[in-house]
């Protein structure tokens, strides 16, 4: 009778588990459309700003932005990679398999429609297919390089969002680690942000995200 009672009692723990983690990912999500305009405000760690998003920029990468942040997805991310005078980029979540689930749902290519000008919001991307979840910011107008750029057979990085309010605060973002977590991408999706604020405490977070006017 112990001996079931404990069996029970270790399923539930499992099935409790499992919930818990689909609870913040569900693949219905993905299939979700963003407004034709939406704005969307971000709580950092120096401050608030506020970006607006447009579907005609970049319409399949504007529905998974929307997505993103509708999903609370932008919670506690680090702005590990800030680089002086060109981007900040976020968006490797403290939890590996949200991460994971996300990015296994591939977001089409899509041309580049709106220029990469200073305060414009991209999806980075390494070859066809990859954007996922992480974004950067242009903190200049990078628009003659990203706009054009191909690799793999993929030219530019659409814009899905400019920065409308506290600028300043993305310029104030720590940048004193430069390029170093570059290629440390998968230590910090494995480790999460237990190994960022041990190695690299000085980096700045994003403690939210959330949608603020859609229309």
């Amino acid at each position: 009778m112990q001996k079931v009672k404990y069996r029970y009692i270790l399923i539930g723990v499992v099935l409790l588990t499992i919930l818990s983690c689909k609870s913040n990912f569900n693949l219905k999500w993905t299939n979700e459309e963003a407004p034709e305009y939406f704005t969307a405000k971000f709580e950092t760690t120096k401050g608030d700003f506020e970006i607006e998003s447009r579907r005609e920029w970049s319409p399949v990468a504007v529905d998974r932005l929307y997505q993103l942040i509708k999903h609370e997805y932008y919670t506690d991310i680090a702005i590990f990679r800030v680089l002086p005078n060109y981007v900040a980029q976020f968006g490797i979540h403290n939890d590996s398999t949200i991460t994971s689930s996300w990015n296994k749902v591939k977001i089409k290519d899509e041309p580049v429609l709106k220029a990469n000008t200073q305060g414009s919001v991209s999806f980075a991307r390494g070859g066809p297919e990859t954007r996922g979840t992480q974004l950067f910011i242009n903190l200049k107008d990078n628009s003659p390089r990203l706009d054009t750029i191909s690799f793999m057979d993929v030219k530019g990085f659409p814009v899905v969002a400019q920065v409308i309010s506290g600028f300043d605060i993305v310029e104030s973002f720590y940048d004193g680690y430069k390029a170093e977590l570059d290629d440390k991408q998968d230590v910090i999706t494995a480790q999460g942000n237990s190994y960022l604020r041990k190695n690299y405490p000085k980096l700045d977070y994003i403690h939210k995200a959330y949608i603020s006017e859609e229309q």
